[in-house]
């Protein structure tokens, strides 16, 4: 038991790293396609590596950017190659590159967002970025989309606007947390992991929003947002036809020695190990990965989900499968009774988080056995997730649980899917998780 609290303790002191990580511009090949190295934004080798800031703090900004992040859930609720991600303040960062020439761009890779939009020049109003603004106007690829054409009519009516004075199709997005962006919908030629030793990956006429009002939270190491929803504007449905509409994700550990992500447009390559598939459901918004959780299994004792619902079966469509979210976001009626699971099955000192962002807790030793947390989804799933993806070290001596409850919306958050490869099949209509250490999945 004392191996489980040491390796718990090594990998999860690094908990809330895991969203702020910045690229190293290293490019690699593999045989299914390329990767790009990345490193982590508070690595004593980056340059933004801040000294002062602790482990625990990394958790409270954490544990609050998901809480920014639900709000904004909350809002719209009521063949294959691979890039890299990298986390930044909350969310998973992806390089591509727009245009001919094709301007270098990091954008946050969002499975809880459609189009993607990058900011532009002219701009009337835009966060503060470091690299330079995207210029329309320096690409031969570049084409304006008018009113009423597909691509402008697959907006929602609340995010479309027509500019009857030119003719042209603009978008409008807020989201939860006050941000927002503003602008114009365009086509143009996306690359994807272009490098040095074989020929870019380019795909031309993508839809894309040039952002000229720009503002909220997004921080100034991206340029806007990679687009990875349901939705019919999205980036992999737009390339449907090319990667035979599957995606996956494999997402680290943080503490392994290597610090990089990998998104994988297509099949991912085939392991040994057994795979868990259950069927997306189709549910409005079309954004968002919506799969029904039966039931969640606290060791050995399995806790219903449905018999917290309004009918005696699950409710089809009951949580969101979101790799921006940290934290997972269960409902308030059934986390009330897996906290008395918990606090049953560990038999530890019960503590309270001195910053009141985390319940349960517990003072752990070195005979604390900290249970598998296994998620039921229909299909047959069953997701089991040991305690690194579940229990993070909050204080020297405090370890607490990291899911959270919710009086609405449910969330299987990012740190539950960590050496998971996370595949979606949108022709299938399934997504599959499969245990993985994703430091050997390049």
């Amino acid at each position: 038991m004392a191996s489980i609290l040491c390796s718990l303790l090594v990998s999860l002191m690094f908990i809330c790293l895991t969203r702020r990580m910045v690229v190293l511009t290293v490019a690699t090949t593999t045989a299914n396609g390329f990767s790009v190295d990345l490193i982590h934004r508070d690595s004593p080798v980056s340059p933004l590596y801040n000294p002062l800031e602790t482990r625990f703090g990394r958790l409270n900004n954490a544990y609050n950017r998901s809480i920014s992040r639900v709000n904004r859930f909350r809002l719209t609720y009521s063949k294959a190659f691979q890039s890299d991600i990298v986390a930044n303040d909350g969310e998973y960062f992806m390089r591509i590159s727009i245009g001919t020439p094709p301007v270098s761009v990091l954008g946050i890779a969002d499975t809880g967002s459609d189009l993607t939009w990058v900011q532009c020049k002219p701009c009337e109003e835009c966060y503060e970025q470091k690299a330079p603004l995207f210029d329309p106007t320096k690409s031969s690829t570049y084409t304006s989309v008018q009113c009423g054409t597909d691509p402008c009519n697959a907006l929602d009516n609340s995010n479309r606007v027509c500019d009857a004075e030119n003719n042209t199709c603009k978008y409008t997005y807020s989201y939860g947390d006050r941000s927002f962006t503003k602008g114009n919908i365009a086509l143009e030629k996306f690359t994807v992991g272009a490098d040095s030793t074989r020929g870019p990956f380019s795909f031309p006429n993508l839809v894309f929003g040039c952002g000229r009002n720009n503002g909220g939270t997004f921080d100034n190491v991206g340029s806007g947002i990679v687009g990875l929803g349901g939705g019919p504007l999205s980036l992999v449905k737009q390339l449907g036809k090319y990667i035979n509409g599957k995606f996956s994700y494999c997402l680290q550990a943080l503490g392994s020695a290597s610090e990089s992500s990998k998104l994988i447009f297509g099949t991912a390559k085939e392991s040994n190990a057994v795979s868990s598939s259950t069927p997306l459901v189709e549910k409005d918004p079309a954004t968002y990965y919506y799969v029904t959780l039966e039931a969640v299994s606290v060791g050995d004792k399995r806790l219903p989900y449905a018999s917290f619902s309004s009918s005696s079966t699950s409710e089809k469509g009951n949580i969101i499968i979101d790799s921006g979210t940290t934290l997972t976001f269960l409902r308030s009626e059934f986390y009330t009774s897996l906290e008395s699971a918990l606090e049953e099955a560990i038999e530890a000192k019960r503590v309270s988080d001195p910053k009141g962002l985390l319940s349960p807790c517990f003072e752990p030793n070195k005979d604390v056995d900290l249970p598998i947390i296994t998620f039921h989804f229909s299909g047959g799933a069953e997701v089991k997730l040991p305690a690194m993806n579940t229990f993070a070290q909050v204080e020297d001596n405090m370890v607490c649980f990291t899911m959270v409850p919710s009086n609405d919306i449910a969330i299987f958050g990012n740190l539950s899917q960590k050496n998971f490869l996370v595949s979606y099949d949108l022709e299938e209509r399934t997504v599959s998780f499969k245990p993985t250490d994703c430091t050997n999945s390049h």
